[in-house]
This record gives structure tokens, sequence and C-alpha cells, in this order.
């Protein structure tokens, strides 16, 4: 069964403490039932569609007496924050590298479960048909977090636009960049601030189609596509190492893996948006 709540105000200190931006969280519900029958209600954090999709599908066909509550949280702190602070039970908005920077950055104890889908990241330019059109000297917007900065930047190294230390692999930022023939100008831009960046005309930009969707684009119009054969960046079930075990989450994991979620991951396939990262029943 699926239930519906939004994280609204409480994180504020914590995240101007770690340089997040502001935002907040309510108290949550406590997870758990009687014995009259209730139903155990566990919280899941997460972000936009259709991250926020699969959460919903889940709630659908999680076994009783198991019940999912979407949490919705507004930014890309927020959600790791109320799972750090035990206020939600599990998280699907993220990675596991970008887990992996907040946990070292928080002292944190997250763990990635299970991967659910790999989405088709690229570059998108409102100047250019293609990639080969790309000028000297232009500029380029990349995220400001490092996983997705390292993200972007092997993505313009896969394709020989530049050449990165062979060392950097998923910790690569600009500082490691050995060849750049083009001599391009690279701006860090919050992730959820590079649709704004593609509409004001920079030439060059990497987004995820979630974001990119907003003003109707969709991979399709992208001049350059990701090769992730190895699903390392596909978006993570995530708990903590405290409850990862317990049969409430074991139960939210074999919803999210469900045939009903796998066909959902399907249709948006087709459209070319992303690429399921399990196989149903698993």
């Amino acid at each position: 069964m699926f239930k519906k709540g939004l994280l609204l105000s409480g994180l504020a200190l914590v995240l101007a403490g770690c340089g997040g931006e502001e935002s907040g969280t309510e108290e949550a519900q406590e997870s758990g039932s009687d014995n009259s029958g209730e139903k155990t209600v566990i919280q899941v954090a997460s972000h936009l569609p259709p991250m926020t999709d699969v959460v919903e599908i889940a709630g659908d066909v999680i076994e009783d007496p198991y019940e999912i509550e979407l949490v919705e949280v507004s930014d890309n702190i927020q959600y790791n924050e109320a799972l750090l602070n035990e206020e939600v039970d599990a998280n699907f908005a993220q990675h596991e590298p970008f887990m992996e920077i907040f946990n070292e950055e928080r002292d944190g104890n997250l763990v990635a479960l299970q991967p659910i889908y790999n989405a088709i990241v690229g570059f998108y330019s409102p100047v250019y048909d293609s990639i080969e059109e790309l000028e000297d000297g232009a500029e380029v917007a990349i995220p400001s977090d490092a996983t997705n900065e390292a993200r972007a930047l092997m993505i313009l190294d896969q394709q020989g636009i530049i050449t990165l230390a062979s060392d950097a692999e998923h910790t690569a930022t600009v500082e490691d960049i050995e060849e750049n023939p083009k001599n391009l100008e690279f701006t860090h831009i919050d992730l959820l601030n590079l649709t704004g960046a593609y509409e004001d005309g920079v030439p060059l930009v990497f987004n995820y189609p979630t974001y990119i969707s907003s003003i109707d684009l969709t991979p399709e119009d992208a001049v350059l596509l990701e090769e992730d054969e190895d699903n390392t960046f596909a978006i993570q079930l995530v708990a903590r190492e405290d409850n990862q075990d317990s049969e409430e989450i074991q139960a939210v994991e074999e919803a999210f893996t469900s045939q009903e979620v796998h066909d959902f991951l399907m249709e948006l396939s087709e459209e070319g948006h992303l690429e399921p990262a399990f196989e149903a029943g698993e």
C-alpha cells in the first residue's frame, strides 16, 4: 500500500553546517505495527520523477503488513540527511558514488542495497546540432558536486574531447584534465540549475533526463550521451547499516525489484530515458 508525505522543516541547521541549501523537515511518523493488524509504515525519501514514480509503484505492490510512505524532498541533500538522522527508513534518489561522498563528508553509515535504473545522462546544446560543431574556447556547464562532475568529465574523456589523468576516474575534477585541445571553459553549476544554464545559452550543458524534461527535451536531443555498461551510476535503493537487514527493508527491496516496477522502467527505456538495472524477481 502507498502513502505520501512531505519533508518540510527541521534540517536547516544541519544543512547550513554542511554547506547545503536552506531546507527542512517535519518530524516523521514512527514506523511500526501493533497486534491489532495495523500496517507497518516504511518511509522512503525521494525527489523527482521517475524516482518518485518508482516509490509509488513499489508502494502499490509491497506485501502486507507493510506500507510505503513516499516522503518528498526539495533538493539533493535532504534525502540523505533525513536517512542519516533516522527520520526516514530508506531513500531512492542517488547513485552509489554520490552516496559514498556523502558518507565521507558526514561520517555516514548509508548503504546502497539495489541498483534500480541507470539514467541516460549526457550533454545538451542550445547552439550545436552535433558535438562535431563544438567550438574552440566554448563554455561547458558541469555539475558542482564531486561525483557528477566526475561523471560529466568521464563522458568527455570517453569521446576524446578531453583527456583525464589515468588514475582519476570517479573522482575526476577539472584539475585532472591533462589535455584540452579545444580549450574548453568549464563552469560549475548546481545540478538542479543546469537546465537554467541551457536556457541561458551555455553552449554545452551536462544534464539528467529528469531535469532536462522540464523544458521538453529528452536524451534524443542530446549531442553526447554516456556509455555506462557497468551501471556504476545506477540509481540505488539506499538504507542504513543498522536497518539494511531488517524485514521491513527486505520487503521494500522486493517491491522495488517487482515485475510492476520493471515494466514501468521498460516503458521509459523505450522512450530513451533510462535502462533498468535489474531483472524482475532477482
